[in-house]
């Protein structure tokens, strides 16, 4: 058996030096392209990363150093006397008792920060961290009841020196403390303060009620054995939440809007691997006499295989490398301009810290440097074919043969495994078939694009008496379609990406707005900010519906609910609903039901339904009191943009009946006929009592839909960039790819020229070559982009944010990008023209004499 032909690495390498030496702008922009998604995919990595550590560290600094905590299901807490069951059980050492409010600052408004109220001798022992540093050494003020501890940052937001004296409102009382020192500990940017929970119990109206209870345990205790026996004493009203499942949670809190985000920036990954394709395709293409001779001089279809692949590796390489540095600088700015959140309202607070994780760098390297590779493999199959003597004098460009009919099925294939996947469940709670399904039909779409060509040009070629520079380009183009490709290769990765984006966003706003139009039908919206219980009680709810210029007032509340501890809790909503007709206040997207005789009906928001699995005629159970869990009856299921974890909305009745929390944090007023919002506003902030009014806002429903735009852009301002960043990339690969086809076709225009062709109508054929492809190009964009932003609202979307949209179609969009795709081919064909029809093309020809 003969040995296996070697691989001259000095060849490889002296030939490859020389190709790029002749055309550095081709390798700039190829690594550029990779450099780009590598940046991208990183930046968007590092900050999610730094996000989320720094979401941990705050709950962990809230959470204390406790091995187990237990916590309440709801704001309404659970009995005291489970503090002593829990404290005697085997191998608990220590356990401390917690109150956990949310309170607003009366000299600040605006600002809140979580209020703890302990036992400053229990916490010593279980969360030290949590013990307060009296200021001026008063150690005696540690032990006072008006004293307050406050974290560094929660005193920076009062902007009061320790000693000073300020109120805080929570759940609708007030009450004053003395800031009597700090929390040194917690110096990471939380705003966290600390009483004695006797006063907190006492003055915010929770006697008798804790919302947590930590818990350490005794040295060498298991684990797993010491949560199962607390999970046997604990009441419906109480979860017990481990290290792990807070982790879960705050990962869970903001994993599909990361995800969705990374995906995207991988977008521009996957259209810089388009035009490493493209650029390398060309360049095989160009220099396959030269491929030919390396046969002829003894190098193996083997070599010239790894030729192009190596190429394409150092390209990846450099694009890698580059990307990476670039990633990290992005990173730095997203933090400081957008926030740990990039914009999507998850995390709140300052910038945090970012966190570079090596292994994270690596693996998206690895990523750019394997579509490098990918993309050049494809390109080496055709220099692989580069042999014999004919080849040594062929033409840069491939044969024209109007009669090579392009093969459609590898695209068909691939659309048909796109659409399956689509179809597919989530895995692990993502949409990650869905995104393969885009990913399929992208490849699909590009691989049928010789077959789509011929099938649009076709009304062209029985044109009657076309002019010679029309009958020219579609001829070429008729009988090149696999160069056609090449072009078209770009121009239909970016143009289909941007208009699946496009139409989700679209399709998404104008679902919002809508949405917000149907929920908003009322003259003025009144809010208290930060009680999650109490509020406005009885007495105040009925002043304020005598207040001159209201017409008519319905109060509602809002409270939180935890369901599972590894998820966010959702949101329990009071408000007034007609059983008979709840169509009428909630826009109904299932049922409605009428609820069997004396069971209680709640209507579910659309993420609960898809979260739990819920459907209407279900029961589900609500942890809400100190007996068993309340069960309700799902009667319908509505639409809700706000909520992304999920809300099950109660009458107003029912949720008093079953949480016995009659205050309310919400209004909507109707005015009467004449009275300005403004003023009714005026005279509603004037009935409000001072701790309230200060942290009320009042605004009319075309505010508050403005804030929920401005919102939901703001949420959409990264996506937007991303989408902007891989269209231009896209855009310069559409230029580079027409530049490269035009140049090497310098004995075809030679030829012309001798055989009497016009300069000027050359340049007409290449205007309208450039015109077809860019039209082409936007056609098919256009149409798969459609096709994939099906998939990523039927889909993605579902199984991300677990809510549902219609379709809406951006014409303008549309006819705005084709006019530019058309416009800017067209251009970039002419422009490269111009440097093609020099001497140097007639000249040419002489090398085939």
């Amino acid at each position: 058996m003969p040995p296996a032909p070697r691989i001259n690495p000095v060849l490889i390498r002296w030939v490859m030096l020389g190709e790029w030496r002749a055309r550095p702008g081709r390798l700039v922009l190829a690594v550029l392209a990779i450099a780009v998604g590598v940046a991208l995919g990183l930046a968007v990595h590092l900050v999610n990363r730094s996000a989320l550590d720094e979401f941990a560290r705050a709950i962990r600094t809230v959470g204390g150093e406790a091995d187990l905590q237990v916590r309440a299901t709801s704001p309404a807490a659970f009995d005291e006397a489970l503090y002593p069951r829990l404290a005697t059980l085997p191998g608990v050492a220590g356990a401390s008792p917690m109150v956990e409010l949310t309170a607003a600052l009366d000299e600040a408004p605006g600002v809140t920060l979580t209020l703890l109220g302990t036992d400053v001798l229990r916490t010593a022992v279980v969360t030290p961290s949590l013990v307060g540093r009296p200021g001026g050494g008063a150690a005696a003020m540690a032990f006072d009841p008006e004293a307050l501890f406050l974290s560094p940052a929660a005193l920076q937001a009062t902007g009061r020196p320790v000693g000073s004296r300020i109120r805080l409102s929570s759940g609708g009382r007030a009450a004053e403390f003395i800031i009597a020192g700090t929390l040194p500990q917690l110096a990471n940017g939380t705003r966290i303060g600390v009483i004695d929970i006797a006063q907190a119990q006492w003055r915010f109206g929770k006697l008798g009620r804790l919302h947590r209870i930590d818990l350490r345990l005794a040295p060498g205790v298991d684990r797993e054995r010491a949560a199962a026996q607390i999970r046997a004493v604990l009441p419906p009203s109480a979860q017990l939440v481990t290290p792990q499942s807070a982790a879960e949670q705050s990962d869970n809190l903001s994993r599909a809007y990361r995800v969705n985000l990374e995906m995207l920036a991988m977008v521009a990954l996957l259209t810089g691997g388009f035009l490493v394709y493209s650029a390398q395709s060309l360049s095989v293409a160009r220099r396959r006499p030269q491929f030919a001779l390396l046969r002829v001089l003894g190098q193996s279809s083997r070599g010239v295989l790894a030729q192009v692949v190596i190429e394409g590796a150092v390209l990846g390489v450099l694009g890698g490398l580059v990307g990476v540095a670039a990633g990290v600088g992005l990173a730095k700015l997203a933090l400081r301009l957008f926030g740990g959140d990039l914009g999507g309202g998850y995390f709140s607070g300052g910038e945090p810290p970012l966190a570079f994780t090596p292994i994270a760098a690596l693996v998206i390297f690895g990523l750019g440097l394997a579509v490098a590779i990918a993309g050049s493999v494809m390109a080496a199959r055709e220099a692989q074919g580069a042999s014999g003597a004919a080849a040594l004098k062929a033409a840069a460009a491939e044969a024209l043969d109007p009669r090579a009919a392009p093969h459609p099925w590898l695209g068909f294939v691939l659309l048909a495994a796109g659409a399956v996947a689509a179809l597919g469940p989530p895995i692990a709670g993502l949409p990650l078939l869905g995104y393969a399904a885009i990913a399929l039909m992208l490849a699909g779409g590009v691989a049928a694009m010789p077959w789509l060509a011929r099938i649009l040009l076709q009304p062209l070629r029985r044109l009657r008496d076309p002019s010679p520079p029309v009958s020219l380009a579609v001829s070429r183009l008729w009988g090149a379609p696999r160069q056609a490709a090449i072009a078209l290769c770009g121009i239909v990765a970016s143009t289909s990406l941007t208009i699946a984006m496009a139409v989700m966003v679209t399709s998404f706003r104008g679902s919002v707005d809508e949405w917000l139009t149907q929920v908003l039908p009322a003259d003025l919206y009144l809010r208290l900010e930060a009680p999650s219980t109490g509020g406005m009680d009885p007495v105040l709810q009925r002043r304020l519906a005598t207040t001159p210029g209201v017409a008519a007032i319905e109060f509602r509340q809002s409270a939180p609910v935890q369901l599972r501890p590894e998820r966010p809790p959702i949101e329990l909503i009071a408000r007034s609903v007609d059983p008979a007709h709840p169509q009428r206040a909630l826009p109904l997207l299932a049922g409605p039901r009428p609820p069997p005789a004396g069971a209680t009906a709640a209507w579910a928001s659309e993420p609960l339904a898809r979260l739990y699995r819920l459907r209407v005629g279900d029961t589900l159970a609500l942890p809400l009191g100190a007996g068993a869990p309340a069960k309700v009856f799902v009667a319908g299921i509505w639409r809700d943009y706000t909520r992304s974890f999920g809300a099950l909305v109660l009458t107003s009745a029912d949720y008093t009946r079953l949480t016995g929390d009659t205050g309310r944090s919400e209004a909507v007023i109707e005015l009467k006929p004449g009275t300005a919002a403004p003023v009714a506003a005026a005279a509603l902030r004037r009935a409000l009592p001072p701790h309230l009014a200060a942290g009320a806002s009042l605004a009319e429903p075309r505010q508050l839909r403005a804030i929920a735009l401005r919102i939901f852009d703001r949420s959409f301002a990264v996506t937007y960039a991303l989408e902007a960043i891989a269209v231009t990339v896209g855009l310069s690969g559409v230029a580079a790819t027409f530049s490269a086809q035009t140049l090497a076709r310098r004995k075809e225009f030679g030829m012309l020229r001798h055989i009497g062709v016009l300069r000027r109508q050359i340049m007409q054929m290449l205007a309208v070559e450039g015109a077809l492809l860019g039209a082409v190009g936007a056609v098919a964009g256009c149409a798969l982009g459609t096709a994939m932003s099906q998939v990523l609202i039927q889909v993605v979307n579902p199984q991300s944010f677990h809510w549902t949209m219609e379709t809406r179609l951006p014409w303008p969009l549309f006819a705005g990008l084709a006019m530019a795709l058309i416009v800017t081919s067209a251009g970039t064909a002419v422009l490269a023209g111009r440097g093609a029809l020099s001497s140097a093309a007639v000249r040419a020809v002489a090398e085939d004499w």
